[in-house]
């Protein structure tokens, strides 16, 4: 593939990671608006994230299975198209019913989406040769801004002008995304994968996510519940979090090549359970939004190295390059239901907790995030290096 090629399915993935996080957030960052208008309780809203996560984590295990026969560029497309229409569907529903429907079509093709932009992006960073992930999930930040944003802008609109946001996901879908080179694909599923190693990067990546999840969640409620916090400024918690992890992702592939990935994610968990500390003591709104600001920074680069050192671990070097891509694609699909677990504890969990007071929910990411320092050597080269040769299937 030319170089100018390579370039513009870079660009295309990236636009897909930036319309999943310019969706998400400009629909959690209006829930305390969707709550307002459907009279659902914090517990009620826990279940109804409950079932999106359980759904999303189902487009995800669809996307593994499908990965091994099918192109991931067509997964994605799929993906966003279903997005595009849960989305329209829950902004304009005109009854519960047909909310909680949109919901339901939104969180499968969420599945599907984080799969298949992660699947695109680890085979392309093993075209590059170096390290792009971190690129990857800024784009997702920049999105979630940009969402957080939209959200700001139009706090004074009816929540049907939402459903404008459908429209991006749809022309995303046409994008030139990475094609799986030709060839036969049945020994990417023959041989053995080390889940023990991936094991090890999932738990982390499942904390990191517990606390993104619990912000981009919880967070405008946070304000909104805690503090008499104007309106249009209740998502000002997600969008100082995304801002603060969105420069330190940028900047991850040199802190990461000077430091290493373990230091990076020793100090990074130290900063995050303080912040999180912050935001559960905070005296004002203000205070809370500069604790969301230093937590998105401690944790930013925790999601991309947990992809890129999955992706390492899953190793694969031997095989032509379609054996290869196919195996890898199924690993990160399968490594990505790691995300939802993450997801359930920082929606589900945080909320039953915190149902009468969010500090009390808040509490819980303060404290497990402080699992990411015993599990950073995990993210070691020498470790991904020492498992990535492809082990012979038994005959």
């Amino acid at each position: 593939m030319r170089a100018v090629d390579i370039t513009r399915c870079r660009v295309a993935v990236a636009a897909g990671f930036l319309t999943q996080g310019l969706i998400l957030l400009s629909l959690t960052t209006r829930l305390p608006e969707f709550q307002d208008r459907w009279d659902i309780s914090d517990v009620q809203l826990s279940l109804i994230l409950l079932m999106m996560i359980l759904l999303a984590g189902a487009g995800s295990v669809v996307a593994e299975a499908l990965a091994k026969r099918k192109d991931s560029a067509l997964l994605l497309r799929t993906g966003l198209i279903v997005v595009a229409v849960g989305v329209a569907m829950l902004c304009t529903a005109q009854a519960m019913g047909f909310y909680i429907g949109g919901i339901a079509l939104y969180g499968l093709g969420l599945g599907v989406v984080d799969a298949s932009t992660n699947m695109q992006a680890v085979a392309l960073e093993h075209r590059y040769e170096r390290p792009i992930l971190p690129s990857f999930h800024g784009a997702w930040t920049l999105g979630g801004v940009i969402g957080a944003g939209v959200t700001l802008a139009t706090t004074d609109l009816p929540l049907e002008v939402g459903a404008a946001v459908a429209v991006i996901p749809l022309l995303v879908a046409f994008g030139p995304f990475l094609p799986r080179d030709h060839g036969p694909t049945e020994l990417a599923s023959e041989v053995a994968v080390p889940w023990r190693p991936i094991l090890l990067v999932g738990v982390a990546m499942v904390l990191f996510y517990m606390v993104d999840t619990a912000v981009q969640t919880w967070g405008p409620l946070f304000l909104d519940h805690t503090f008499d916090t104007p309106e249009r400024y209740v998502a000002l918690s997600a969008m100082a979090y995304l801002l603060a992890s969105g420069i330190v992702r940028m900047a991850g592939d040199g802190l990461v090549a000077r430091f290493g990935p373990v230091v990076v994610l020793r100090v990074g968990a130290l900063v995050g359970a303080g912040a999180l500390a912050i935001v559960v003591f905070s005296s004002t709104w203000q205070v809370a939004v500069v604790g969301f600001a230093i937590l998105g920074a401690g944790v930013a680069v925790v999601a991309p190295l947990s992809f890129s050192a999955a992706a390492k671990i899953a190793g694969g070097e031997g095989f032509e390059p379609a054996q290869r891509q196919a195996r890898v694609d199924a690993v990160i699909a399968r490594f990505n239901q790691f995300n939802y677990v993450g997801a359930l504890l920082g929606s589900v969990l945080t909320g039953i907790v915190g149902a009468d007071n969010l500090r009390l929910g808040f509490a819980v990411p303060m404290v497990l995030v402080l699992g990411i320092i015993p599990l950073a050597p995990a993210f070691a080269p020498r470790i991904a290096a020492a498992v990535s040769a492809p082990r012979p299937s038994a005959s």
